[in-house]
């Protein structure tokens, strides 16, 4: 199901791709590739973000023939790949695989030599919702219950994240600041911990991206999911409502997005390449199947898109990201 927020989108910008001067001419979409292709990953291999980048990279590989090597990166909340990337040649041969919000987040809360501008949009490989869950055992039977006690007992009621900067702090942070309604934020290092926390009573809820190994503690019947972040409700837990739907309308921009993008000065016909391959791709239903369907688009989302999803988390979380930047 294409989540509403973005799809609402629908004034989509212009694609601005500047090419360098001087040097070599960069290759044309006909002359490429001429060599393997560099894919890097800001993130350690073997999770949901390194296996769309692989799953990605192999058909690439077959479409365009020449090697695909993905490459993990991870590091200063993925600012290691993207100086990275922003210092290669654009010329369609080292790619990135950009998880947003924090790829346009983190040059906004830390010192990095990278914004936004530096990279162009390729396409959405996989985009992964947010949860508010709690333990099955909790005194929340459902997400009324939650926000009820939390508007009654500010602060007092914990919500563990995975990281105080991440887009889940932020919403957090926003629904303090927007709508009134405090919790204290515990960030945790990745999943596993914050899985452990909640099984362990530590926090009270969890507000993470759902995740196959979130949705198997739901399938196990240790977590319930209370709320989701989308502006409309997942085929996968059809029975959960959306924050919209709570009475948070502006809570949908924790959705985290996987795409692919290139330096910045790319060439457009490569761009366009990459991104009518990435395209077939996606209506594969072998691939889809390989990246799990419940993470892939209905609809492939293309780099204008792509680009307007990222300006628009820029501008609503530009003002948290520079609180948190100066506190």
């Amino acid at each position: 199901m294409r989540y509403g927020r973005w799809a609402a989108l629908a004034a989509m910008t212009a694609l601005t791709v500047s090419c360098s001067e001087g040097g070599s001419a960069p290759e044309a979409a006909g002359e490429y590739p001429t060599k393997e292709i560099r894919v890097i990953v800001p993130y350690t291999a073997g999770g949901p973000t390194d296996l769309a980048a692989r799953t990605m990279g192999t058909h690439l590989e077959r479409a365009l023939g020449e090697p695909v090597i993905v490459e993990n990166l991870p590091g200063a909340a993925g600012a290691l790949a993207m100086n990275e990337l922003v210092g290669s040649e654009p010329d369609g041969h080292t790619l990135t695989l950009v998880a947003a919000p924090s790829t346009v987040v983190t040059p906004l809360i830390q010192d990095v030599s990278y914004g936004p501008e530096d990279f162009e949009t390729i396409g959405v490989i996989t985009e992964v919702p947010s949860v508010l869950a709690v333990g099955a055992r909790s005194e929340f039977a459902n997400a009324a219950a939650f926000f009820d006690a939390a508007r009654a007992r500010p602060g007092e009621l914990t919500v563990g994240t995975p990281g105080a900067t991440t887009s889940q702090g932020i919403e957090l942070r926003r629904l303090a600041s927007e709508y009134g309604v405090q919790v204290t934020v515990v960030p945790f290092n990745g999943n596993a911990e914050l899985i452990q926390a909640l099984l362990g009573g530590t926090v009270d809820a969890l507000l993470v991206n759902v995740s196959q190994d979130i949705r198997a503690q739901f399938d196990a019947g240790e977590f319930r999911p209370l709320a989701i972040s989308p502006a409309e409700r997942v085929d996968y837990l059809p029975d959960t409502p959306t924050l919209a739907e709570l009475g948070f309308p502006g809570l949908t921009y924790s959705t985290s997005l996987f795409g692919l993008g290139a330096p910045v000065g790319t060439p457009p016909e490569i761009i366009a390449e990459l991104e009518e391959t990435m395209r077939a791709g996606l209506a594969d239903p072998a691939l889809r199947t390989q990246l799990d369907e419940a993470y892939v688009p209905d609809e492939f989302i293309g780099a204008a898109e792509f680009r307007t999803m990222l300006d628009e988390i820029v501008r609503v979380y530009g003002p948290v990201a520079q609180e948190l930047r100066g506190g």
